[in-house]
């Protein structure tokens, strides 16, 4: 078992087969009251888990948004997209198979983001980033990350996982940043920034 946090650095993830990241959130009225703020509720906000493979400094695949398995062979797989958050558990997931990962990727950056417009982080509660060994099917979870409620970003790189000789690292990242809505090279650009 691995238990990783911020502080520690990078971890071997010597045995881990399959790896799994999710994010869940609660739709919250935000500073609205009355019906604004049951309207807003009851809408949720969209928030987008999605995994960018990199090829040394170069992104080359996304996994979310519309694409649920970028590397056409099931290395990378994301869950699918909820737009309002509701619901138990993590609401969106990625998951990795290191064996199926081509040798030319050589990372994966795992963002979350309020990634579509109208949405935000401000219009959610209880953000959280859970990362799993699903090795062997099991889902153990070995980390929880919590962004900051201070923020005004819409994004936040959670973790990368990192190729070293035959082995992986990851890389709990937890850091906050600004992305233009829409914009799938700011997304790309916020990923090779982390």
């Amino acid at each position: 078992m691995i238990t990783l946090n911020k502080e520690d650095g990078p971890a071997d993830l010597d045995g881990v087969t399959h790896l799994s990241i999710g994010v869940s959130w609660d739709p919250t009225v935000g500073s609205s009251g009355g019906l604004m703020g049951k309207l807003r509720q009851k809408k949720g906000t969209d928030l987008d888990l999605i995994a960018v493979a990199m090829q040394g400094a170069d992104p080359v695949r996304l996994a979310g948004l519309d694409s649920l398995d970028p590397l056409g062979n099931g290395s990378l797989i994301h869950s699918g997209d909820n737009q309002t958050g509701k619901g138990d558990g993590d609401d969106e997931t990625v998951t990795v198979d290191f064996a199926k990962v081509p040798p030319n990727v050589t990372a994966i950056v795992f963002i979350a983001a309020a990634y579509k417009k109208g949405s935000a982080f401000q219009n959610a509660r209880n953000i959280s980033f859970k990362v799993y060994d699903a090795t062997g099917g099991s889902s153990q979870q070995v980390a929880d990350i919590w962004p900051s409620l201070l923020t005004t970003d819409n994004g936040c790189a959670v973790a990368k996982a990192m190729r070293v000789g035959a082995g992986w690292k990851l890389q709990v990242v937890n850091e906050t940043g600004k992305i233009k809505q829409g914009d799938e090279h700011a997304l790309m650009r916020f990923a090779i920034s982390k």
